[in-house]
Parts: structure tokens; sequence; C-alpha cells
């Protein structure tokens, strides 16, 4: 037997609408067409789909087991149009976001805020690219977006500018480095150097001060929290290197002082890198908009 979705939609527009004549309107086709189908449809199971001579038509207990079943498999084929039409039109569709920089979250989330009131229908998670190649994870469309400040020339990627920031040094303002009116590299060497558990490559510190100038704090201590690592810093129990978005807040807090990286300081871009299939979807091209903008407000102070 060929069963067509057409069937399926033929039976429950006859059932519901008690003849043939209403049940062509409804499916907007001829009464001949629709009676066609009907013949078509009981040659091939070989029964009788309908009791005829009845009014209004009824189905036989073979046409209930297909208004059954028309009733399961329509509206799921009605579900996956509409969502087709939706990403189609870029209403719909799926941002799953992997972080190469572990700090963006403090201006991340508030991106997402705002992009989830403007477009709920779209399926938004977040994979910190920390323990896997969040790019090549894009070009296998496992993630449709990689926050990363290492921008490359790949086929098929696009690395789409988002804003400058600076690393900033951050110490206790009881630090005997608070006197200095900015650090360098030989700074950090009797220091203990307070990190995000994350690669030293993708470090600020490290990798735009401390390996050029081949320089080795004294000791490292990693801790997941920005929160925990201001804390150990306003204790005196170490030093960190932090964008200039986190530390907004400690800028004009007495405990803390903050300084530049070098006496002309050090500016860092972070870049989105989406497919190039995507960059220009409706959805996807709002959120590249609001992640121009929204970090710049922290910056400033006003988030």
């Amino acid at each position: 037997m060929h069963l067509e979705l057409r069937h399926l939609r033929a039976v429950r527009a006859i059932h519901q609408a008690g003849g043939l004549a209403r049940a062509a309107d409804i499916l907007n086709i001829t009464q001949s067409a629709l009676s066609h189908q009907v013949k078509n449809l009981e040659d091939q199971v070989g029964i009788d789909l309908f009791v005829r001579r009845t009014k209004p038509l009824r189905l036989s207990s073979a046409g209930m087991r297909l208004l059954k079943l028309a009733d399961k498999v329509l509206p799921e084929i009605a579900a996956a149009e509409e969502e087709f039409r939706g990403v189609l039109a870029g209403k719909t569709g799926r941002l799953h976001i992997a972080i190469e920089c572990h700090a963006c979250f403090e201006w991340l989330f508030p991106v997402l805020e705002a992009f989830r009131k403007a477009w709920p229908d779209v399926d938004v998670d977040i994979r910190p690219g920390l323990a896997f190649d969040a790019i090549p994870a894009l070009g296998r469309e496992d993630v449709d977006l990689v926050v990363s400040s290492d921008p490359e020339d790949i086929d098929g990627l696009e690395f789409t500018p988002l804003f400058d920031y600076e690393p900033v040094f951050v110490a206790s303002s009881q630090h005997p480095l608070a006197q200095k009116d900015f650090v360098e590299a030989e700074d950090f060497r009797d220091q203990t150097l307070i990190t995000y558990p994350v690669d030293r490559a993708r470090l600020d510190v490290f990798s735009q001060l401390l390996m050029p100038a081949k320089v080795e704090p004294r000791a490292v201590r990693q801790v997941e929290l920005t929160a925990v690592i201001l804390l150990l810093v306003a204790s005196n129990r170490g030093v960190a290197v932090l964008p200039d978005w986190v530390v907004r807040e400690v800028r004009y807090n007495s405990d803390y002082v903050t300084r530049p990286l070098t006496a002309e300081g050090k500016t860092r871009r972070l870049y989105a890198a989406t497919r190039s299939e995507d960059t220009h979807l409706p959805f996807m091209a709002h959120l590249l908009r609001l992640a121009r903008t929204e970090p710049v407000k922290l910056q400033r102070g006003d988030g």
C-alpha cells in the first residue's frame, strides 16, 4: 500500500465535513478529484473506508484506523512545516555558542538576555570552548558561533569584529606594584599570578606580555570565578590581569588598583566566528549587533 499525506488529509477532512462536497472545499480541490483519491486509496487497501448511503458520511472501522493515524501524523507534519517556514524566514533556529574567553561570561549573559526577549523561538545554548577545539566544532556544525580573540582565514567561516578591550593589571591597593603607573613583564617574576583555569595561550597576560618576554611568574594560582579572583587580589594573595569590562566595578574601589600593561597599554579585539551562510540570518545579525554594543556599556560602567 502506498499511503500519502493527501490520503490522510482526505480521510480527516471527510470525517470532519461529513460529506465529499464540503470536504473538497476544505481541501481546496474538486469533489471529483477527492472521489478519485478515496477510490484510489480503497483500491490499494482492498476495503471500504466509508459507510456509503449514510448522512453524514461515516468512516468504516478501517477508515477509523486511518483517521487515528492522520490525527497523529498530520499535526507533527504541520509543526515541522511551520518550523521550516520559521527557519527560512529567519525567525527560528539554533544558536549554540562556544566561548574561548573565560571572562566573556561577564558580558555575554546580558547580551543573551536581550536576545532572548527578541527571539524567543531560537534555541540558545552555551558551551565553554575551553575543553575542545571550538573552531573545528563550528565547521562540523556542532556549534553555531564561537567567541574568540584569534581570527583565522578558514574557508566557509567568517570572523566578525565585536569590540576592542584592554587587559588590565589588578592588585591590592597595599601591593608594592600599586605605586607604579603601569606594569611590565619583569614585574611579574616575583608575583603569584591568579588566573582562570585556561591554557596559557588563551590568557592575555601570557600571550601578549609574559610569553614574548620569556618571563615566568613565581607562581600561578587558577581560580574559576571572577569574584573569587578579585577577593584574593583584595586580600593581597596575588595579582591578576583581567579585561576592562570585568574590572569596571573595582576601578574606584579603594581596596584595588588597576594599571595598564606597559606604558602604551595592550589592546585586544574579540570576534564572533560563524559559518558564512549563517552570518546574515536575521537572528544571528541581531545577536552580533547586541554583542558589539552591550559590552561597551559595561566598559563605560552603564551596565
